[in-house]
């Protein structure tokens, strides 16, 4: 899941000629989803942004939820000049508490857009609210280390995140033994996957379910790059991946089973500011995805639900049956091109794959 919080920003991507001067407050977007989808309620509660994912979490009672911030929790002026900015002010980062998020992952391409002042607050805020994070940090060991996430009677799950420059993560933004800043990979070569790999195998434990996060790849399309799936399938030969948990484009993309390991090579935005700005309209970037994902023991992928929502001021929401059959289409045409498929379940969709003999 992808979570962009914003209470300062500079031109949208859909349309970056969109504003010429400078946007100082958030509430230009909400005046633009105002205007396609009828009055958003003010104020509101920091669960509302939430809506219908709340029951799902309800119903569903997952062991842990991971998710990728998108955003700085900051008050910090020093802006990037990358020409889109996002922030939230700390204020508002209660509404992670109101979804109980166990984990945000933070190597990705807008962490630093309010420099290094702004991810040294955002680790401040996280951990005051006591929200674990992974891939960034103070220094380069704070940011390569993973999170671990104990789960009673389970065992413990653990996080690594990673961010790759072909997402647009400026290779400025590494962390390094004296400067704060992300775990950037340079390339998705095998060297680097061995790197990754090796990393993964000094700290896991037997029993530990371990979770790949990596921010890679362009924001629009479908098509999923060689070195990715590459990489993927190294961590799982090689570090014995158990999830290796895909994000940056803005709609959700294709799906693998990889010997019984899940990658998710795009989950899309969960929640975004893109309401009322026309672009890209094609891939439905107001359609999000939860991934409910269940593994055995031994780290093999025992099933998959997604559950389909739409973002409608500024909320999650159920989607119409016509976007749940659009959604479950394309995903499932994505899917085949690996040997999987989604097929409708109660919920949403459910993952179909050949699993392997043993």
């Amino acid at each position: 899941m992808t979570g962009r919080g914003i209470d300062q920003v500079l031109p949208h991507p859909c349309n970056p000629g969109l504003y010429e001067s400078y946007v100082s407050s958030a509430s230009d977007y909400v005046r633009l989803a105002e205007s396609m989808n009828g009055p958003i309620p003010k104020p509101v509660e920091f669960s509302y942004i939430w809506g219908s994912a709340l029951e799902e979490w309800r119903r569903a009672q997952p062991d842990v939820r991971i998710v990728n911030l998108e955003t700085s929790i900051t008050r910090s002026e020093t802006y990037a000049h990358k020409g889109i900015n996002y922030r939230m002010s700390p204020e508002n980062s209660a509404c992670l508490l109101a979804a109980r998020i166990d984990c945000c992952v933070l190597a990705n391409n807008h962490i630093l857009d309010w420099g290094f002042e702004g991810l040294v607050e955002t680790l401040d805020v996280l951990r005051r609210l006591n929200v674990s994070t992974a891939g960034g940090g103070r220094n380069i060991a704070e940011a390569r280390a993973p999170t671990f996430l104990d789960v009673a009677g389970k065992g413990r799950v653990l996080v690594f995140s990673f961010a790759s420059t072909t997402s647009g993560a400026p290779s400025r933004w590494a962390a390094t033994h004296g400067k704060a800043g992300i775990a950037l990979l340079p390339n998705l070569s095998d060297s680097v996957a061995d790197a990754v790999g090796g990393q993964v195998e000094q700290i896991r434990r037997p029993g530990d379910i371990v979770v790949a996060s990596i921010h890679w790849g362009p924001n629009w399309g479908y098509e999923i790059p060689d070195e990715q799936r590459r990489f993927a399938h190294h961590l799982i030969d090689h570090a014995n991946v158990s999830i290796v948990h895909g994000h940056s484009s803005h709609h959700p993309k294709a799906v693998e089973v990889y010997k019984d390991r899940l990658v998710l090579y795009g989950c899309g935005d969960f929640l975004n500011d893109y309401e009322g700005i026309a672009g890209y309209d094609e891939f439905r970037d107001d359609l999000a995805v939860m991934y409910f994902v269940t593994v055995e023991p031994d780290g093999r992928l025992r099933g998959l639900e997604m559950v389909p929502l739409r973002m409608k001021q500024f909320r999650l929401s159920r989607a119409s049956p016509e976007e749940v059959a659009w959604l479950q289409q394309t995903l499932d045409r994505e899917a085949r091109t690996f040997g999987a498929r989604i097929e409708p379940s109660r919920c949403g969709f459910e993952l179909y794959w050949n699993r392997s003999k043993r």
